[in-house]
């Protein structure tokens, strides 16, 4: 009998090794690298020699930016320079000659870390983060949190993905990242 659970214990141990050796890496093709906007940002929309519409606006929860003379203008999914452009034309057509828009993100959505970290919750996204500066900014690992596996649920996708742990995993706005407990 014990050494049928020795055997047992064994195999649980070699099948966890075996299976976060065989997760994927996630990296970023460079379609998915170019950011596009989402409910929660703050854009920062600067209209060249018209103060008056130069401003910071949110992308409220319909996707959209509530922009003065044009009203709800939508943002979500698109570019900095989709929207930009959107703006731009908007504005030309009869509000404001050759308008020069510029347009940046003042303040990402933000991601969501939980599980065994020192201080689970919702942080403020910077660009280039990582999930090693992630769980930095989270007070750093537990005792108990499984090293070698993170599991990703992005905003834009459904289902939490599993991926092996590299100091160059990106995290994107919006994302929910859990560190599990190890099994040993």
């Amino acid at each position: 009998m014990k050494n049928t659970f020795a055997a047992a214990a064994f195999a649980i141990l070699l099948a966890g090794c075996a299976s976060s050796a065989n997760l994927p890496t996630l990296s970023l093709a460079p379609e998915q690298a170019v950011y596009r906007l989402g409910i929660g940002d703050q854009l920062k929309v600067t209209v060249y020699g018209e103060e008056r519409l130069t401003g910071e606006f949110p992308v409220n929860g319909q996707g959209n930016v509530a922009f003065p003379l044009l009203g709800e203008v939508s943002a979500a999914g698109r570019t900095l320079q989709e929207f930009e452009k959107e703006i731009s034309a908007g504005l030309a057509d009869g509000f404001v000659n050759n308008p020069s828009v510029t347009v940046e993100v003042a303040n990402y959505r933000p991601y969501y870390i939980l599980g065994e970290i020192t201080k689970p919750g919702e942080y403020q996204f910077a660009d280039g983060l990582t999930v090693f500066s992630a769980v930095a900014r989270a007070g750093g690992f537990t005792y108990r949190a499984d090293k070698k596996r993170i599991y990703i649920r992005h905003k834009s996708g459904g289902d939490e993905v599993a991926y092996r742990l590299e100091g160059s995993t990106p995290v994107q706005p919006g994302d929910t990242i859990r560190v599990s407990e190890r099994l040993f």
